[in-house]
């Protein structure tokens, strides 16, 4: 039994409805945004092989548009990702929100089920699937970066590539992550890095580097 499964099974009839109701409302609401703004996305290209990809967990609200992008439309559905998602009750909302745009996830995080999330990462690179992590989540603090990328990239010798948005107007929560929401009839332009190899690199260095990749990319994306 798939693990949002059991996660819903505990849950009382009330609770199981108001989680089905914040998924749709969610998925409505994203979409809306998406299609008021104008939307420009670089002229990159994810790899044939499995790979690891990281944008700030202050980027989650419109990133499955960029799995449309760089994986359906790309390659259609022979390259999959799945995205390490906390267990939290936070963590089951994204899951069932992505899941509609065909996006896997992989429960667990650096606070709760490191190990399994792990393991289960490395299962899916194997199979061909790419992994998809928020440094910095799922509690921050800002802008950090959690051992998990560094230690999965350089233990199966895969690249790095780096995801990002910004948005031209948009709203910014009180949240520890800054979570940035663009605003209906906004510009937004995403980007896809160029290939980050982790190879040599000590852990702290490693984190470092896919700090300035992630700022470099948000820099760019700026520009309006």
């Amino acid at each position: 039994m798939p693990p949002e499964w059991r996660f819903m099974e505990k849950l009382s009839l009330k609770k199981r409805l108001f989680f089905r109701i914040a998924e749709y409302l969610i998925f409505i609401l994203i979409w809306c945004i998406f299609l008021t703004c104008r939307v420009k996305f670089t002229h990159t290209r994810l790899p044939e092989k499995p790979c690891v990809v990281v944008f700030w967990h202050g980027r989650l609200a419109m990133m499955s548009f960029a799995y449309r992008r760089w994986w359906l439309r790309d390659f259609g559905n022979a390259k999959r990702a799945k995205v390490i998602i906390s267990d939290h009750k936070d963590g089951e909302i994204i899951t069932r929100v992505i899941s509609h745009f065909g996006i896997g996830a992989i429960r667990g995080s650096s606070f709760k089920g490191g190990a399994r999330a792990l393991m289960g990462a490395i299962k899916e690179i194997k199979n061909g699937t790419d992994v998809i992590i928020t440094p910095d989540g799922p509690r921050g603090p800002l802008h950090s970066v959690a051992d998990g990328a560094v230690i999965l990239a350089q233990r199966l010798s895969l690249d790095i590539y780096a995801l990002n948005y910004e948005a031209s107007s948009f709203w910014k929560f009180r949240s520890w992550d800054e979570m940035v929401l663009p605003k209906l009839f906004s510009r937004i332009n995403y980007s896809l890095s160029a290939p980050l190899n982790l190879a040599g690199l000590d852990l702290d260095a490693g984190k470092e580097a896919i700090r300035q990749l992630l700022f470099a990319s948000a820099e760019q994306d700026a520009k309006f």
